[in-house]
């Protein structure tokens, strides 16, 4: 079966300034085609994250012995807030080091212990969804600089 080839716009400006400056660097190449990741799907979608959430809600109350989220929410907040520190800083770390394939489970990890945090503090997906898309639009210079001055106080202050 013949792939169907979707040609941009986009795609050809950034073919005319590939060429009038060379050969993109082996490391941006390997970065545009990464043989172990697999292509997205229209199947796969950000609903995956309400699944998830609902599933680790559901574990809230669970037996610790049986699931990994019950185990996590047992341990109370500080011990999530840890795991998903130590989450993000390997994700961090996949992502300087360049390794596309471990980024990404880096990432499901931080995405699911963000969502464990979450369950912990009686939040809902819907509350963060809103929450973006207040920001939608917004230049992220502006958003910061609407927040409380009391935090903008704190943001400049200068240690000597």
């Amino acid at each position: 079966m013949a792939k169907k080839v979707v040609k941009s716009a986009t795609s050809d400006k950034t073919k005319a300034k590939g060429k009038a400056r060379g050969k993109p660097s082996a490391k941006r190449a390997s970065k545009l085609s990464d043989p172990t990741i697999p292509p997205p799907s229209a199947s796969i979608d950000a609903r995956v994250l309400d699944r998830l959430w609902g599933t680790v809600l559901s574990r809230k109350n669970s037996d610790p012995a049986l699931s990994h989220s019950a185990r996590l929410l047992s341990r109370g907040t500080a011990k999530i807030a840890q795991k998903f520190g130590e989450e993000a800083v390997e994700c961090l770390i996949e992502a300087v080091s360049g390794q596309r394939s471990a980024l990404i489970g880096e990432s499901a990890d931080v995405l699911y212990h963000l969502l464990v945090l979450w369950v912990d503090a009686g939040l809902r997906p819907e509350q963060i969804w809103a929450e973006l898309a207040r920001r939608e639009g917004v230049s992220g210079i502006a958003e910061k600089a609407a927040r409380k001055p009391a935090y903008k106080a704190v943001a400049s202050t200068k240690i000597p």
